[in-house]
C-alpha cells in the first residue's frame, strides 16, 4: 500500500499542476519581432514558452521588452531567434509537485528571477504554468485549510486526520500502532503551571517529529499529552527507546534541581494533602498484527485501550504492547 501523504489523505493539498494556466508555445528560432506581436496582441501575456531539442525555456515579458529596450536591442533583436533572449534555466517542475515545495523553490531563485513563471510538465510534456502570484495565493489557502487539520498546539495533524489514517491501517500488510502519553503530565502542570505545560508537550512532539518521518511513519497529536503513530512495519523497539531516551532527557530542562534530586513534586492527592508525585514519564502503548489480525479499528483501539493501562500501572517511562515480550 502506497501511504498517501497528510494532504492528500484529505483532498487540502493542491498538485501544482492543477493550478496551472495555458502558456503559448514558440521555438528557439522563432524571430523576436513574432515574439514581439504575440506580447503586443496579449497586454496580459506574462510569457511564453520555448520548446527545443533541448527541453523547455522561458520569455517573460519584462524581461524581452527590456532586452529590446535598450539604445541598440531593437535593431539588434527584431529579426533573430528568441533563443538568444530566452531564459534557459526557467523553474520547472513536475505536474505532481506539491504547491508548498514549489514555492520554496521558487523563492530561492535569483532576485532577477524571483517573479518568473514557474512552467509545469507533466509526463515530460509541457503542461502550462503557474504565476508568482496564483502560486502564493495558493500556498496561503492551503495553509489556511491545513490549520483546520492540525492541532494547534503542536501543528501536528490532528484527530480528523488520525482518523483516516485509522481508516487506512486494515489495509497495511503490517502495521504497529504506537499510543504514546505523558504520565503524571497533570501534577506537572500543577506544580509548574499550563505554560511550561505546553512548553514540555511541544518538545515532545518536536522529539517525536524527529524520530518518526513519512513515510515510513505517520505521526499525530490526538490532543493533551496523547500522540498517536502508525509505522508500515513491526521494527518498533528500537526507535521507542530512542523515545525514553530522549524524552528523559528532554525533561530534565523543565524541572528545577531540587525536583530532579528528589525525583518527584509534591502535589495534592486525592485525600486534599500534598505527597510525593513522580516525575513526568512516558509510557508507550503498542499494538501489532504481527501475531494477532484486527477485522476492525474497533477492536485494535480496544486492544491499546488495555495495553496503556498495563503502561499505567508500571512506575517511569515504559514500552508495553500486544506481543509476549516487547
Amino acid at each position: 500500500m502506497v501511504w498517501l501523504g497528510i494532504e492528500e489523505a484529505n483532498g487540502i493539498f493542491t498538485q501544482i499542476g492543477e493550478i496551472a494556466d495555458t502558456i503559448p508555445v514558440v521555438a528557439p528560432e522563432t524571430k523576436c519581432d513574432i515574439v514581439y506581436n504575440l506580447f503586443k496582441s496579449n497586454p496580459n501575456l506574462e510569457g511564453v514558452a520555448v520548446m527545443g531539442e533541448q527541453g523547455v525555456s522561458l520569455m517573460m515579458r519584462a524581461r524581452f521588452f527590456q532586452q529590446i529596450g535598450t539604445q541598440y536591442g531593437y535593431n539588434l533583436y527584431m529579426g533573430r531567434p528568441v533563443e538568444l533572449v530566452m531564459n534557459a534555466r526557467a523553474l520547472v517542475v513536475d505536474y505532481a509537485e506539491q504547491i508548498t515545495d514549489v514555492s520554496v523553490l521558487a523563492m530561492n531563485r535569483s532576485e532577477e528571477e524571483l517573479y518568473d513563471l514557474v512552467l509545469i510538465t507533466a509526463e515530460g510534456v509541457l503542461y502550462g504554468a503557474v504565476s508568482i502570484r496564483r502560486l502564493l495565493l495558493a500556498v496561503a489557502d492551503v495553509r489556511a485549510e491545513m490549520a483546520i487539520f492540525m492541532n494547534p498546539l503542536t501543528g501536528l495533524p490532528g484527530n480528523r486526520i488520525i482518523d483516516e489514517r485509522l481508516d487506512q491501517l486494515l489495509q497495511l500488510d503490517y502495521f504497529s500502532v504506537l499510543y504514546i502519553d505523558l504520565d503524571q503530565f497533570k501534577s506537572y502542570n500543577d506544580s509548574y503551571g499550563f505554560k511550561m505545560g505546553d512548553q514540555l508537550i511541544q518538545a515532545t512532539a518536536n522529539l517525536l517529529r524527529k524520530l518518526f518521518v513519512f513515510p515510513e511513519a505517520f505521526l499525530g497529536h490526538i490532543g493533551g499529552d496523547d500522540f498517536i503513530v502508525i509505522l508500515n512495519h513491526h521494527d518498533f523497539r528500537y526507535v521507542c527507546e530512542e523515545v525514553i531516551t530522549g524524552f528523559e532527557k528532554i525533561k530534565r530542562m523543565f524541572y528545577n534541581q531540587d525536583d530532579l534530586d528528589n525525583q518527584y513534586v509534591l502535589g495534592e492527592g486525592r485525600s486534599g494533602l500534598n505527597r510525593p508525585i513522580p516525575l513526568v514519564s512516558v509510557s508507550i502503548a503498542v499494538v501489532t498484527n504481527r501475531r494477532q489480525q484486527y477485522e476492525n479499528i474497533d477492536q485494535i483501539v480496544s486492544e491499546a485501550t488495555r495495553i496503556k493501562k498495563v503502561c499505567k500501572s508500571v512506575n517511569g517511562s515504559v514500552i508495553c504492547g500486544n506481543e509476549e515480550a516487547v
